[in-house]
């Protein structure tokens, strides 16, 4: 067992700060001991990676998504944290003593270099630290894009925002240096998966109603039947031995017939746990619902 105390370089919409403790007490009994694999198909902000860095030594880690601007800030964290460190210092030094509308405009132009960037394909070190740069100081953290596939969230009101973190930034470096980290479908971590492995999946939630359908981290969208396909790849990993541990969001809080999850995940245990709802635009929509964990084992 070792102790560090990294946390996550970005906020996500769905990420699992606030309920670490929760999927923690859910981690299989053997993980640092017989079960010695680690894998994240959905790493997302990486909350639960980061939980599991900071307690396990383990023999081998996996994460992906589909995101492949995040999955390059991983890689450049990774690769490269001093480039890293660099840009973002030089942003934060330039950033914070503006006024409101200087900032604006700073914040603007930096959106549309990352745009740029992506748009041309381009994932390297600047594109990275703009990424970081703009979930720093936009709109609740969200990353968010249009049908071209533009970052289109605004500008945040943060007062002194921490754009450049850098003692957590190199003990992420150091942690993952030998961590497996690909920008593809959850589907590509097959190959690694085996009966000594943990794996956590945290999808793009179902969406409760249609005003809560946020699944745009990427261009893709995440729909009932993305949702059927995953249960039958967590099935499969489950039937090979692996341990499973999967969330989602909980139909029942809208409509207590909703069975969607229960008769999907049928063969395996569904908890349900309390959870507030972070990242809404509606203040009043931002109360306690309950969310599914749900266990192979």
């Amino acid at each position: 067992m070792k102790e560090k105390r990294m946390k996550p370089f970005v906020k996500w919409a769905g990420g699992k700060g606030q309920l670490i403790d929760e999927i923690k007490k859910q981690f299989p009994k053997g993980l640092g001991d017989t079960v010695r694999k680690y894998a994240e198909p959905f790493v997302g902000g990486g909350a639960v990676l980061f939980e599991i860095l900071n307690i396990y030594e383990l023999d081998e880690i996996y994460i992906s998504d589909t995101n492949a601007e995040l999955i390059n800030t991983y890689q450049v964290i990774r690769n490269n944290v001093d480039g890293l460190i660099d840009l973002l210092s030089q942003y934060q030094y330039e950033y914070i003593p503006l006024c409101e509308e200087s900032r604006k405009e700073y914040y603007y132009n930096k959106r549309k270099r990352f745009n740029q960037l992506k748009i041309q394909g381009v994932l390297d070190t600047e594109i990275a630290s703009l990424f970081i740069f703009l979930n720093r100081t936009c709109f609740n953290g969200l990353y968010r894009v249009n049908s071209k596939g533009e970052y289109n969230v605004p500008i945040g009101s943060y007062k002194a925002p921490l754009i450049c973190d850098e003692d957590n930034l190199r003990q992420v470096s150091q942690a993952l240096s030998r961590v497996q980290i690909v920008c593809g479908d959850y589907r590509n971590s097959n190959f690694f998966v085996d009966s000594n492995t943990f794996v956590y999946f945290d999808p793009p939630y179902r969406p409760l109603n249609a005003t809560s359908n946020f699944t745009a981290y990427t261009e893709n969208a995440f729909d009932d039947k993305s949702q059927s396909e995953l249960a039958e790849y967590i099935q499969e990993l489950s039937d090979r031995g692996a341990y499973v541990l999967a969330s989602n969001s909980d139909p029942k809080n809208i409509n207590p017939e909703d069975d969607f999850f229960d008769d999907l995940y049928s063969r395996m245990r569904i908890m349900r746990i309390s959870a507030s709802r972070m990242i809404n635009s509606n203040a009043s929509s931002r109360g306690k619902i309950s969310e599914l964990l749900i266990s192979s084992y």
